[in-house]
C-alpha cells in the first residue's frame, strides 16, 4: 500500500479533458492533477512498467481515486489488475521483486514491496456467495464487474496510469453533487455485507456538505437490514463508529442511526441522551475530541460504558475514558468567581497521580465546552510533591502510618498554596517528635 500525507482541497478545478462518453455505462475524462502526478515514485514506476510489459492490465482503485478527484493525496493506493494471483506472484518473482503479508492471497490481493514501498494490487472480482459478513470470490478480467461489487458509486471508480477516469456508476457526478449513493440497489449492497450501513454514513460525513439529503429507498434498505448488523464483530462495528464520530453533521448521523433502528445492534444505549448529545457535538467543534469523549455524552450511567464495550471490544484506555467522562462530567467543573478556574482539575490530576489523568482531564474539557481552560491545561505541567517519606524520616518521625498521615497533611497544604510551597517551608509544619 503506498502511503502519503493527507491536504484537503475543494473539488479539483485545472487538468480536465472534455468529458466523453465511450458505451451505454462507461463514464471517462482526463486527469492531470498535481496530486495525481505525485504518486509517481520510483516505485511505482517500476511496478507499471512491469505490468505493461507483462501485458496485465493496472488501475488505481477505489478511495485512492475519490481522494484524487477531490485534489486530495490519498493517504492510501490500493490497485486493481486483470492478473491472477498466481500470475503475479510469477511475474514478481521472476523480476526478483519481494513479496509480503500473504494473508490476502486468498482474496486475490499480493503486496509487492519496491524501492522501500509496498504495493496492494487486488485481482478484479466477482461475489460468488455472500453472508452479510464474508464474500466467495472469483476472479474475472471485466472491470465494470469489479465495479458492481463495491459498496458506493463514488468507490467504484478506477483510474489509469495516463490519467483516464473509469466510471461505471456515475461516481463523478455523485462527488461533484455530494451525493453518497450504494452502486445498484441498496438492498443488496448491505446484505452482501452489513457493515456497509456504517459506511454509507461515515462516507456521509465525509462527502456531504449540508446534512438532510437521502434517497428515501436508501434509508428503508438501512431500516430493514439494520439487525444484520447483530452478525459484524465489534471490532469492525467501532472502527467505523469512531470514523463517524470523527466526521461532520455527527448529530444528524446519530439522530439517523436512532430513528433507523441501527443503535442497539452496534452498542449504543437504548434510552441515549441524545440532546446530551447534540449540547457537547457543538462544544467539541474545532477541539479534536476522541471519539468516546463525544459518544460519553450518549451514556446516562457508567454501566453503558460497560456494555458497550461488551459489544464493541474497544480499548482499556477507550473504556476508561467513557468511565471517568460519565462519573465526572458533572462534578469536575471549573471554579466559579476565582482566579485560577483551572485548580480543581489541577487537584484532581494531582490526587488521582494516574498517567492518562492529564489526558482525560483534556477531553473532559472539550465535553464541558471549555477551550480557553483547554489552552491553559495543555501548557501545564503535573508539578512533583516536594516532600517524600524519607524527609519525613529525617525530621524523627518512623511510624509508617504517621508518615503516610503526614504526607497527605502536607500534599493538601501543597495544594492550597497553589503548588508554590516548597520542601523547607512544607516540612516546617512537621512537629518533631520528643525526645524520651
Amino acid at each position: 500500500m503506498l502511503r502519503h500525507p493527507r491536504r484537503w482541497r475543494p473539488l479539483l478545478s485545472c487538468g480536465w479533458s472534455a468529458l466523453y462518453l465511450l458505451r451505454q455505462h462507461l463514464f471517462t475524462m482526463k486527469l492531470q492533477s498535481p496530486e495525481f502526478q505525485s504518486l509517481f515514485t520510483e516505485g511505482l514506476k517500476g511496478l507499471t512498467e512491469l505490468f505493461v510489459r507483462e501485458k496485465h492490465e493496472l488501475r488505481i482503485a477505489g478511495g485512492a481515486v475519490r481522494d484524487l478527484l477531490n485534489g486530495v493525496k490519498p493517504q492510501d493506493v490500493d490497485f486493481a489488475t486483470t492478473a491472477t494471483p498466481a500470475q503475479m506472484k510469477d511475474m514478481f518473482q521472476a523480476a526478483g521483486i519481494r513479496m509480503i503479508n500473504n494473508k490476502g492471497e486468498k482474496h486475490g490481493t499480493i503486496t509487492a514491496r519496491l524501492h522501500e514501498e509496498n504495493f496492494e494490487i487486488t485481482t478484479l472480482r466477482v461475489d460468488v456467495v455472500t453472508d452479510g459478513r464474508h464474500a466467495e470470490v472469483e476472479f474475472t478480467t471485466d472491470w465494470q464487474k469489479d465495479a458492481e461489487r463495491r459498496d458506493l458509486t463514488i468507490n467504484s471508480m478506477f483510474l489509469g496510469f495516463d490519467g483516464t477516469l473509469f466510471d461505471y456508476f456515475n461516481g463523478y457526478e455523485d462527488l461533484k453533487n455530494k451525493k453518497v449513493r450504494f452502486v445498484g440497489h441498496a438492498n443488496q449492497r448491505i446484505q452482501e455485507d452489513y457493515l456497509r450501513i456504517l459506511r454509507y454514513f461515515r462516507f456521509y460525513g465525509r462527502i456531504v456538505d449540508v446534512p438532510g439529503d437521502h434517497d428515501p429507498e436508501t434509508l428503508e434498505a438501512i431500516a430493514e437490514n439494520a439487525k444484520g448488523l447483530a452478525g459484524i464483530s465489534g471490532e469492525r462495528i467501532w472502527v467505523e463508529l469512531k470514523k463517524i464520530l470523527a466526521g461532520s453533521h455527527v448529530s444528524h448521523l446519530i439522530q439517523l442511526l436512532y430513528d433507523l433502528g441501527v443503535a442497539p445492534y452496534v452498542g449504543l444505549p437504548t434510552d441515549a441522551s441524545l440532546e446530551e448529545f447534540n449540547k457537547v457535538s457543538k462544544n467539541v467543534e474545532g477541539l479534536s475530541p476522541k471519539p468516546m469523549t463525544l459518544l460519553a455524552s450518549l451514556f446516562r450511567v457508567q454501566d453503558d460504558v460497560t456494555k458497550l464495550d461488551l459489544r464493541l471490544k474497544i480499548s482499556k484506555e477507550e473504556k476508561n475514558l467513557g468511565l471517568f467522562l460519565v462519573k465526572n462530567r458533572k462534578d469536575l467543573f471549573k471554579a466559579a468567581d476565582s482566579p485560577d478556574p483551572l485548580k480543581p482539575y489541577q487537584d484532581y490530576i494531582i490526587d488521582c497521580r494516574d498517567p492518562d489523568a492529564t489526558m482525560r482531564v483534556c477531553e473532559l474539557l472539550k465535553y464541558q465546552g471549555e477551550p480557553g481552560l483547554l489552552v491553559d491545561m495543555q501548557r501545564w505541567s503535573v508539578p512533583p510533591f516536594p516532600v517524600s517519606g524519607h524527609d519525613i524520616r529525617k525530621v524523627g518521625v518512623s511510624s509508617g502510618k504517621e508518615i503516610g498521615a503526614l504526607l497527605q497533611q502536607l500534599r493538601e497544604q501543597w495544594k492550597r498554596s497553589g503548588y508554590q510551597m516548597g520542601k523547607e517551608e512544607l516540612l516546617s509544619y512537621v512537629e518533631k517528635p520528643q525526645a524520651p
